[in-house]
């Protein structure tokens, strides 16, 4: 852009590395100075073969062990077990090509993920990866936990309810349905999961690991209790060393999805009526791979976490609730490989969105999988208000329990700090904020925000108050939730919250009583301010994420036991950890009526009769009170009655799956670059999914679903369209007849019209059966029209030439060209010693300023005498000379290329001679694009009249080049002066 001299990023000289361009003065680091961790940790090492649940043959003499359909995997057949040997040995040719002990595995993971987990460095886990064999491996991580009326609200119960109508009554809603609980355990004297009379042990192989735990008993309810402490790493120093629950998150989830019925609920005093799960005659196996930690979060290692999903669907479960966080980023981590073949292997997976919307915000949604359900969080029927009065006579309206009240005086939280605390964080109430003394007996005034809401209230208890109000901030959340705490609460809108703190500022001896609260229906759903929402970053959007919503806020269910007295606990809680396991049950239900549909139809089923708007007919609102769209809610609430008379469903299947992972190109990060290439290319919006997605739309797209007949007779549909706004939809065909067990094929093309550029736009896609006696078929539409799709490189030869760059654009007018580059590339002829057990054979510093748009480093075969190497790149901490990766490229060769769009800071570009030469001298290209242009690479025409949807070239042509140099640069699209996009262009000798 701008014509001023270029601004390398600075390369700083180490060790032997020679930097052939000018010398510059570089930091004092010595090449001792850089310190890779050697500890010893624990990684995740996926195989490449198929694990049990998935494989349907190819290894000479032995046959497949996937199940049929409806079926349950085998796990304990004659051919599981010598799929699983053959597994081993391949684990272990792997191990001794990385010249890693045997003795480093601590964990072997057979029938949803085929791999183990080992204790290695940082450099060994390198070498692994790229051993015979391995398709990734990942360091183990951290993962954390993300009813009363609920069933009433969702149409369960009743004489014309869901459990009556379909399986004859509640004791059979469920019956012969194991629901498998990934989580913190469960409290299993609660009452919500005493042995359910005259049943009987469900079909599978069930363990009951209550050695520690003499007194927790499986049942006919509880039919399975495995835990995954000290030998994942987890710190169980806070809870009991069995499945028993003390963190509550366990027992709540599992209560919430199967429960017992009419089960009488009671917190803190508080009467609560009877309660119960979705599925209250389902069976619970329960996976503790959560523990209590010291502050009170439920947590969790991955390896544990898959080594619970493996086993889950080795013992047999029909369904899986996950109220775990896990990536925003990814769909090819561990956990969700491991549901991947849990789906296929006819298990249904609930998992939770995440609980990042009123922080993370726009695309904070978690498990971007279409293989799971991903749920949303909104609040139900039931209201709780309440009222306070303040000593001068002023009432406020708000919500709350805990009332009533004498008149308490009142302070502001943020008038009392403890020690080494500020007036702002005190007034947020976060934990040891609040002064003991200037809270005790008083009622403490607290704004929300950045702490839950148990968490304000515990702090203010601690400190000794006497009870708790919440104001809403006047810049968040608008909602309101009544929170049961350990001392009376009230919670009350900004506005209100504003004079209510002028009052407590502008009075002597100010006070306040916090009335009795009253039972109220209130209209419903709205979504709640913690849900994460899309659009998913997994798929840049051509996945709709979340997929659905579900009850999340004020949900009463069971809780861990009393600390001191044991008796069993009930609880209200948010969160989309309480939203999935509602999924999760209706899930299980739909399992039991229609045992040969795949997880993806019973997805499907639900997705497609959700509903928009709330119990008056309103649109959806956001906590905000803004009105909700897809990114929030997916395809809608979930209306449970509905989803047993789906008409139509969308299936799916692996190889789907995979070809979605490879279009967004993940499966490739995780050893899937064969299995790519023998899939055919698909663009990831052409998913067989209950929702359309597209995240770029540059004028028009084409997409194709096919839709599968479940009912017993032939149907006939007619195509109706709700076009999002500033787009045409035309479905071709737009009448559809299927048979029974049949499908149908169509086409919906999305073209822009006026719509606003680099926004969603949302409509929706809606088959209608010819009788009335079928539900509609509702599909959700986000788009996102972008202004150009350009390719993300090309590439061109000699010292002057050209080559064509098509783009498409996605409005009609002028499309503005201008260049970066193009620049040679910098060569740091680096000196490599092979040393093992270390990837920083040879290495040299790098400088990334801010003027930096892209990055490159680059190694060449025919410049290398060694036949393997490979290329490093590590973030570089001056504070202790750590480094942490950043990226790597590991082909096999001695070319190797990373291009980064790097944050300002220190780098370390590493060599490791992977082969067994003793040394080599290794020319490391380097480049770093900024935005001046270095006149000699041109752009016909510099600008052009174009049409939306119509492709148009552009020849990039460059000259007066040094030959034998390598050249990058770039050429950047403009709509108007906006940025819309950019091709590398890439130039060799």
């Amino acid at each position: 852009m701008d014509q001023t001299p270029r601004r390398r990023s600075r390369l700083l000289a180490c060790g032997a590395a020679l930097a052939l361009l000018p010398a510059l003065a570089p930091p004092a680091y010595a090449a001792d100075e850089v310190k890779l961790d050697q500890t010893k940790k624990t990684f995740i090492v996926q195989m490449k073969g198929d694990p049990v649940a998935t494989y349907d043959g190819g290894v000479q003499g032995i046959p497949a062990t996937k199940p049929a359909t409806g079926k349950k995997v085998n796990a304990k057949s004659g051919n599981a077990k010598k799929l699983e040997a053959h597994n081993r040995n391949e684990q272990r040719k792997a191990l001794r090509d990385a010249n890693v002990k045997e003795s480093a595995k601590t964990h072997e993971f057979t029938v949803a993920f085929n791999g183990f987990t080992a204790k290695l460095t940082e450099a060994e886990a390198a070498v692994l990866k790229k051993a015979a064999g391995v398709a990734n491996v990942w360091e183990d991580e951290v993962r954390y936990a993300d009813t009363v009326t609920t069933p009433d609200y969702l149409g369960l119960s009743g004489k014309n309810g869901v459990w009556a109508k379909q399986f004859g009554g509640d004791a059979k809603a469920g019956t012969g349905i194991v629901v498998g609980v990934l989580d913190t355990g469960i409290d299993p004297d609660n009452p919500s999961f005493a042995a359910l009379p005259g049943a009987k042990m469900p079909a599978g192989d069930w363990a009951c690991e209550t050695e520690n735990d003499p007194t927790f008993k499986c049942t006919t309810k509880i039919v399975g209790a495995r835990y995954y402490g000290t030998e994942y790493e987890n710190d169980i120093r806070y809870d009991f060393n069995s499945p028993r629950d003390t963190n509550g998150h366990g027992s709540h989830t599992a209560g919430t999805a199967a429960g017992n019925h009419g089960v009488a609920m009671s917190i803190q005093g508080n009467t609560m009526g009877s309660g119960s799960g979705m599925a209250p005659a389902a069976h619970v196996a329960v996976y503790k791979a959560l523990w209590q930690t010291e502050d009170g979060r439920g947590s969790g290692t991955s390896s544990g976490l898959v080594q619970a999903i493996d086993d889950a669907v080795a013992d047999g479960v029909d369904v899986i609730n996950y109220s775990v966080s896990g990536s925003s980023e990814y769909v090819v981590t561990a956990d969700e490989l491991a549901f991947m073949a849990a789906a296929e292997a006819g298990v249904f997976v609930s998992t939770s969105a995440g609980n990042s919307g009123d922080s993370v915000g726009v695309s904070s949604v978690a498990h971007n999988s279409p293989w799971t359900m991903t749920v949303a969080a909104s609040s139900h029927d039931r209201g709780v208000e309440n009222t306070l009065t303040t000593g001068d006579g002023t009432t406020y309206d708000g919500v709350g329990y805990g009332g009533p009240t004498a008149q308490l005086p009142m302070v502001l939280a943020s008038t009392i700090p403890a020690a080494g605390y500020t007036a702002a964080q005190a007034d947020l109430c976060g934990p040891g904020t609040v002064d003991d003394a200037g809270a005790a007996g008083k009622m403490v005034v607290c704004t929300r925000g950045e702490h839950p809401f148990v968490d304000k209230g515990a702090e203010v208890a601690a400190s000794g108050g006497a009870a708790i109000v919440v104001a809403n901030s006047p810049t968040g959340a608008s909602t309101l939730l009544p929170i049961i705490y350990s001392i009376p609460g009230f919670h009350l809108t900004a506005e209100d919250g504003e004079a209510l703190k002028a009052y407590v500022s502008d009075q002597d001896a100010p006070t306040g009583a916090i009335n009795a609260s009253k039972y109220v229906e209130v209209d419903a759903p709205s979504m709640a301010s913690f849900s994460s929402f899309g659009p998913a970053l997994a798929g840049g959007g051509d996945l709709l994420k979340p997929d659905i919503t579900a009850p999340g806020v004020d949900v009463i269910a069971a809780y861990s036991q009393d600390p001191d007295s044991g008796d069993p606990r009930f609880e209200s809680l948010q969160g989309t950890s309480m939203s999935a396991p509602h999924i999760a049950g209706l899930g299980a239900l739909l399992k039991q009526r229609f045992p040969t549909w795949s997880p993806m139809a019973i997805k499907s089923a639900m997705m497609t009769t959700a509903r928009q708007t709330t119990d008056e007919g309103k649109a959806i609102l956001t906590a905000t009170g803004a009105k909700a769209t897809p990114l929030n809610y997916g395809a809608g609430e979930v209306v449970p009655a509905k989803s047993y008379n789906p008409g139509l469903v969308y299936d799916s299947n692996i190889t789907d799956w995979d070809i979605y992972a490879c279009g967004i190109g993940q499966l490739q990060l995780v050893g899937g670059a064969e299995v790519c290439a023998q899939l055919p290319a698909k663009d990831p919006s052409d998913l067989n999914y209950p929702s359309i997605s597209i995240g770029e739309l540059t004028g028009t797209q084409t997409i194709t679903r096919t839709v599968k007949n479940v009912n017993k007779s032939a149907m006939q549909y007619r195509a109706k369209v709700e076009a999002p706004k500033g787009t045409t939809v035309k479905v071709v065909p737009d009448k559809i007849t299927v048979r029974p067990g049949g499908s149908a094929t169509f086409k919906v093309t999305i073209t822009r019209t006026d719509a606003a550029l680099g926004k969603y736009t949302f409509g929706s896609l809606t088959w209608v059966p010819n009788s009335p006696k079928y539900e509609t078929v509702r599909s959700p539409i986000a788009v996102k029209p972008m202004a150009v799709s350009a390719p993300v490189e090309v590439t061109g030869t000699g010292t002057s030439g050209a080559t064509d760059i098509t783009v498409t654009p996605g409005f009609t007018g002028t499309l503005k060209t201008d260049v970066d580059g193009l620049i040679p590339s910098d060569v740091v002829a680096q000196s490599v010693v092979r040393e093992d057990g270390t990837p920083l054979d040879g290495y040299f510093f790098w400088e990334v300023t801010k003027d930096t748009k892209v990055s490159r480093f680059a190694t060449y075969d025919e410049e290398v005498a060694a036949k393997d190497i490979d290329l490093y790149v590590y973030r570089f901490n001056p504070a202790d000379s750590t480094v942490s990766l950043v990226d790597l490229s590991g082909n096999e060769g001695s070319s190797e290329e990373l291009t980064l769009r790097l944050a300002p800071g220190i780098y370390v570009v590493s060599i490791d001679l992977y082969s067994p030469e003793p040394s080599v001298s290794v020319p490391v290209h380097t480049w770093d694009v900024t935005d001046a242009d270095a006149d000699n690479l041109t752009v016909q025409p510099a600008s052009a009249s174009v049409t939306m949807a119509q492709p148009v070239t552009f020849t990039a042509a460059w000259s007066g080049l040094t030959a034998g140099q390598r050249y990058l640069g770039q050429v950047n699209f403009l709509e108007g002066d906006t940025p819309a996009g950019s091709t590398l262009v890439t130039v060799n000798p």
